[in-house]
């Protein structure tokens, strides 16, 4: 007897439907054909112990299965509930009445329970986009396949659920998620506030512009005096994510296996922040199955690397692709996978290998030698896309100990600035494809919407000349001082605006390795 049942193929954000057609004829055997990875082999002594624990003798017959297209590649536990179900229709104990209405995934345990798997999202939706009926997945992944309408999405806990739901011996119902409720209430809750930051006003000020204009950022200073406690708030003061970027995040976390049990979307800007061991392949993915990196895991988001000089020089050099094209690619002999990283580039570091330089209260034991080659592990390419540097300096005890010290400003009025500025970029650059902050700009756009007055265009000529600024820093200024005048409501960039964003190139400057902070 020949059965099908559908599954689906996950290679980067798409999914590709699989046709699971299994024979059964007299005999002992088993065979599996479809181009099946060891996972895909191995389900079938995970389905035989399954059966039996759910009170099914495995059929004693010839097994032939095969995975259509045979030519795509099959990875991952996901196709065992299929398979099992299959070999359960011909064996006469599933009713098939309906098995061509549904696709199914999920891993199986000994016991016959259902055991979540990674890119259930992806492959609702192109159930849907394959007009199914239905998608039958793990418990644990019911939510996040719910969140694609007109499609019925049934989260079984075990294999003997989904064989009672095709045999109709129990009544079972699809979940609903309202999607754009519980997105809409998670969109302004957070953890950390700006209100808990003391002091540091430039700096706040230098993130602010950076999240208005959706630029990168690296903060200079010594240990301990707030950079990563700031870094993490970051979020907090971005615009909200819209469905679509949601989904599109919610996506890659989906593939990845990294989306928590019970999420439905994800309502919040992610924060990647990878330990300085991270290899390159974990940055940029990639693997045996071309899973994304933290660059991706970062779509529209933050990527934060602390401790910038330790990162591997290699690792930091496959950076620069990414944060310009705001794509990575992962090319393989037979595919080519392409994952979106549009993304905040946030770093900070020591300003030297003691971390002491320029600080007022610890006297710095490196020479300028050593916080030149300190300063050389990342290279000019690099921080040529990196548009605001700021330098930090520690607080005083007095203002770290004063009791009665009013709350900060918090997150919340910050953030209603950004998303202001924001809003005059989108009008701004709606006609222009895939630009949606100043920090995309082109060099043409630069010259129609960011041209400087003419006092503001002398400032930049003499501190280009007289503080040694790169030819590079020339187009990372405008940008900047774009987005300054945007948080400032005006509609030409003038020289109060550049000279803010001078002010925030202080690498750029020959004599920062022999200067004082």
């Amino acid at each position: 007897m020949l059965v099908k049942t559908f599954c689906a193929a996950v290679m980067g954000l798409e999914a590709t439907t699989i046709t699971i057609e299994v024979n059964m004829t007299r005999g002992v055997q088993f065979h599996l054909s479809g181009l099946a990875d060891t996972a895909v082999k191995e389900s079938y002594d995970r389905i035989r112990a399954a059966m039996g624990n759910i009170g099914f003798k495995p059929p004693t017959a010839d097994i032939t299965i095969n995975l259509s297209p045979a030519d795509i590649r099959k990875e991952g536990s996901g196709y065992d509930l299929p398979l099992a179900i299959g070999i359960l229709a011909a064996h006469g104990k599933v009713s098939q009445n309906s098995l061509a209405e549904y696709m199914m995934i999920g891993e199986l345990g000994l016991d016959g329970s259902l055991k979540p798997v990674s890119g259930a999202l992806p492959v609702a939706i192109r159930a849907r986009a394959e007009r199914f009926k239905g998608l039958i997945v793990p418990e644990a992944n019911v939510r996040e396949a719910a969140v694609v309408n007109n499609l019925e999405v049934y989260g079984m806990d075990s294999l003997a659920d989904v064989v009672s739901f095709f045999n109709g011996s129990e009544d079972y119902k699809p979940t609903v998620v309202d999607t754009r409720k519980e997105f809409y209430e998670q969109q302004y809750s957070f953890d950390l506030d700006f209100a808990e930051v003391k002091g540091q006003e430039s700096v706040k000020r230098a993130l602010e512009v950076a999240a208005a204009g959706g630029h990168n950022l690296i903060m200079i200073g010594a240990p301990g005096s707030g950079k990563s406690m700031m870094a993490k708030r970051l979020p907090s003061i971005l615009p909200p994510l819209s469905l679509a970027e949601s989904l599109e995040t919610t996506q890659i976390h989906s593939v990845a296996g990294k989306l928590p049990t019970g999420t439905s979307l994800i309502s919040q800007r992610p924060f990647r922040s990878p330990h300085h061991t991270v290899s390159q392949v974990a940055m940029t993915g990639g693997g045996n199955r071309a899973l994304p990196g933290e660059v991706s895991m970062a779509h529209n988001g933050v990527l934060f690397l602390d401790e910038l000089p330790e990162f591997n020089k290699t690792t930091l050099e496959v950076l620069r692709q990414p944060l310009e094209d705001r794509k990575i690619t992962i090319s393989r002999a037979k595919y080519t996978v392409e994952y979106p990283c549009s993304l905040m580039f946030v770093a900070s570091m020591n300003p030297c290998p003691c971390g002491y330089y320029g600080d007022p209260t610890h006297h710095c034991v490196c020479t300028p030698g050593q916080i030149s080659k300190y300063m050389s592990k990342f290279s000019g390419p690099l921080m040529d896309r990196i548009d605001i540097q700021c330098e930090i300096q520690p607080l005083t005890f007095d203002q770290i100990s004063k009791k009665n010290t009013p709350l900060c400003e918090g997150s919340s009025s910050i953030r209603e600035r950004v998303i202001n500025a924001r809003n005059i970029q989108e009008i701004r650059y709606k006609d222009y494809k895939g630009i949606h902050c100043n920090a995309q700009m082109t060099e043409r756009m630069i010259h129609e919407f960011a041209e400087p007055n003419e006092q503001g265009l002398a400032l930049l000529r003499m501190a280009m000349a007289k503080l040694s600024l790169s030819a590079r820093a020339y187009t990372r200024i405008l940008k900047v001082a774009r987005t300054i005048a945007d948080l400032a409501g005006s509609e030409k960039v003038e020289d109060m605006h550049i000279a803010e964003a001078i002010g925030y190139r202080n690498l750029d400057r020959g004599d920062w390795a022999e200067r004082g902070l």
